[in-house]
């Protein structure tokens, strides 16, 4: 629900819980660990008087390599593929991830797309921006930046809450952009999430989240 014009949000953990338990389907594998990843993100989002809308987001990552697949994510019911890459660097008080991707998308829309997805981490604070540039291949009219972003802080090791933004055709509400309060709670390979954009509007947004990485 989202982006290149670039929001702000968070998923990266700090030192000590960001390298065990990042929130799942949400950031790319560091470039030190060179086995494989896998992570699968369901997100079912019910704005106020609507249907729901459930998107899905599967990730892959060995190294440096990043690879994505989602579902009914710029679009309703639409497909997109991504291939990027991760760079990475800081030290102990400070981390931080990007990772350019390319792709496309398919069924109701074609669509060129490229994008990137970033992290930083201090402490307890975090930050992550996904955003992309969602270029039509038939229409340049349908032609938009989508972005989801988020602002975290770790109030325990598995409690994490925040603010986060969104722009997104996945769904119609007249808000070019939302904003609203999240939290998620990491239980050893599961994260479980939920943002609430818009809040004491005629255009709430309630969106959830689980997340299962291995």
């Amino acid at each position: 629900m989202r982006r290149l014009a670039l929001g702000v949000a968070l998923a990266a953990a700090f030192p000590a819980l960001a390298q065990d338990a990042p929130p799942a389907g949400r950031r790319a594998s560091r470039p030190e660990r060179p086995e494989w990843e896998f992570a699968l993100t369901v997100q079912p989002a019910t704005p106020r008087g609507g249907d729901t809308i459930t998107s899905v987001v599967g990730t892959a990552d060995a190294g440096s390599l990043h690879l994505e697949a989602r579902y009914a994510y710029e679009q309703k019911d639409s497909r997109s593929a991504f291939v990027g890459w991760t760079f990475s660097g800081g030290g102990e008080a400070v981390k931080w991830e990007m990772t350019p991707i390319v792709g496309g998308g398919w069924g109701p829309m074609q669509a060129f797309i490229p994008g990137f997805e970033a992290s930083l981490a201090w402490r307890r604070l975090d930050a992550y921006v996904e955003a992309e540039f969602v270029r039509d291949t038939h229409a340049r009219t349908n032609d938009y930046n989508y972005a989801w972003s988020e602002i975290g802080f770790h109030a325990t090791e598995a409690l994490r809450v925040g603010a986060a933004g969104q722009r997104t055709r996945a769904y119609e509400v007249a808000r070019d952009l939302q904003r609203g309060p999240f939290v998620q709670y990491a239980w050893k390979h599961v994260t479980l999430g939920a943002f609430w954009f818009n809040p004491g509007s005629s255009e709430q947004v309630f969106v959830g989240s689980v997340g299962v990485s291995f």
